[in-house]
């Protein structure tokens, strides 16, 4: 009897592995969960007209004081680069390389998702779902807040030894995009398809350059006040027309909202508001 009980020890307790094992195997495995949505900051971005500007196309002493703009002009010149037929665009990106005097170049690679009816948590939304969220620290997630219109961006900067380029100058249309082809992010490269992205720069050239200067400030609740005059060339191909930005930055959105309409009701007051927005992207690449 002591040699049967025994021997039926082992059979039974590896009858019970197996019983476990094939429970394990049944039960409905914990569910995974994707990262949260991105948290982005706030850029309030209101157009002005020229009757912002001094004889010298600079912000005048009224627009300066007005918006507590204190700084002195600062030189950049940048190019966005697409193909011809804005197949980039199309997508809802744009690559940018610009140029800050006594700075290294700026590659910007940014992707935008329009905000309806000022459902932020809609784009978020949306942009999660295209794997833009809070668990991709490669991108800075950012609302730009128009006159009309809001939209979600996710910028990815890298940058570029300036090293031979003096003041503002930029690179050759080839030498510009062989640098954004090269540090192009995994995002962008196999957007829709395996090598879209890099397929599509190759094929890009610069629209640009152009150049402005920017004037820095501080107002109301954002510390990073700013003006920047573009010249742009006009819509015919000839003369010269200029767009007047006016933004603040602040990482809260009751900040911005009140930034908004506090901007936008100072510039009425004053004659210097532009009822619209200018999307400064699609005026270069549809002008040069």
């Amino acid at each position: 009897m002591t040699s049967v009980s025994r021997a039926s020890r082992p059979a039974a307790a590896a009858s019970a592995v197996a019983l476990a094992a094939a429970v394990a195997l049944l039960a409905p495995t914990s569910p995974a969960y994707a990262a949260g949505n991105a948290v982005p900051t706030y850029e309030v971005k209101i157009n002005l007209t020229t009757a912002a500007l001094d004889p010298a196309y600079a912000p005048s002493a009224a627009v300066r004081s007005a918006f507590g703009i204190t700084g002195s002009a600062k030189a950049r010149s940048y190019s966005y680069y697409d193909t011809d037929g804005g197949a980039l665009d199309a997508q809802g990106w744009s690559v940018r390389l610009r140029h800050k005097s006594g700075s290294s170049f700026e590659e910007t690679y940014k992707k935008r998702f329009p905000v309806t009816n000022g459902d932020i948590t809609a784009a978020l939304n949306t942009a999660n779902a295209a794997g833009f969220d809070s668990g991709d620290t490669n991108y800075d997630a950012e609302v730009d807040w128009g006159y009309a219109k809001q939209t979600l961006s996710f910028s990815n900067e890298k940058s570029h030894s300036a090293s031979g380029y003096s003041g503002t100058a930029m690179p050759t249309s080839t030498t510009g995009r062989t640098w954004l082809v090269n540090d192009i992010p995994g995002k962008l490269e196999d957007w829709g398809s395996a090598d879209w992205g890099r397929t599509t720069l190759q094929a890009s050239r610069a629209h640009g350059p152009v150049a402005s200067k920017v004037y820095g400030g501080a107002w109301g609740p954002s510390d990073d006040a700013s003006i920047e005059v573009l010249p742009v060339v006009g819509a015919g191909g000839t003369g010269t027309e200029y767009v007047i930005e006016l933004s603040f930055k602040t990482d809260s959105y009751a900040d911005a909202a009140d930034l908004h309409a506090d901007a936008i009701a100072v510039a009425e007051a004053n004659g210097w508001l532009y009822h619209g927005d200018i999307l400064k992207t699609q005026l270069i690449l549809d002008r040069y």
